[in-house]
């Protein structure tokens, strides 16, 4: 499926929006930073490292015994921005950072629904990549390019009617040129609602 950089509204399902450079370049080398500094969890095929509260990718749930404590001051105040900015009713309790390297990506999915609240927000770095988003009710399909630095927000329909994910390849289509991925990294805010 090609996509472009200059992504429409045409390009996101409904109730999703698509903020780019919604974080400087010195923004983005300390976050990374602040990632590198701590500890990968290699369990998946992708690394990653929960924040606030452990996600159960077995379970597909947020269990009592997952709280991992508070999130440390740097995504503290990344989630009082994105309250600020009136793109979150509160302020993130949980916050999981994915790697990809290229070639990898994530298969389709809606974000555990009795697990989060009903604002997903998910912050691109270091490289591009293409999101497929599919209908849930009749399979159809609409993309976008994740530029690094953008903010993509999911409420509504965006949230709960439309499967995300990242295709696993080494290169996406943008502006009619095959652009080669490089490391990316996602973090994305989460407020948990129930555990199990």
């Amino acid at each position: 499926m090609g996509a472009w950089s200059s992504n429409t509204s045409e390009d996101l399902p409904p109730e999703a929006l698509y903020l780019p450079s919604f974080i400087s370049f010195e923004e983005e080398a300390a976050l990374v930073g602040h990632l590198d500094g701590g500890e990968w969890n290699s369990e998946l095929k992708r690394r990653v490292q929960h924040f606030g509260y452990r996600y159960d990718y077995r379970a597909r749930a947020v269990t009592a015994d997952a709280y991992l404590g508070a999130l440390p001051d740097w995504l503290l105040r990344l989630g009082a921005r994105l309250v600020v900015a009136g793109l979150a009713d509160g302020t993130p309790d949980q916050v999981i950072a994915n790697e990809y390297l290229p070639g990898q990506g994530i298969s389709a999915h809606v974000e555990c629904l009795p697990c989060f609240d009903d604002t997903i927000i998910s912050i691109s770095l270091l490289s591009r990549c293409e999101m497929v988003f599919r209908h849930r009710p009749d399979g159809a399909a609409r993309a976008i390019i994740l530029d690094p630095r953008s903010a993509l927000v999911m409420t509504g329909a965006a949230r709960y009617d439309w499967t995300h994910e990242i295709p696993a390849r080494k290169s996406d289509h943008v502006d009619g040129r095959r652009i080669e991925r490089s490391r990316r990294i996602s973090l994305t805010f989460r407020k948990v609602v129930r555990k199990t």
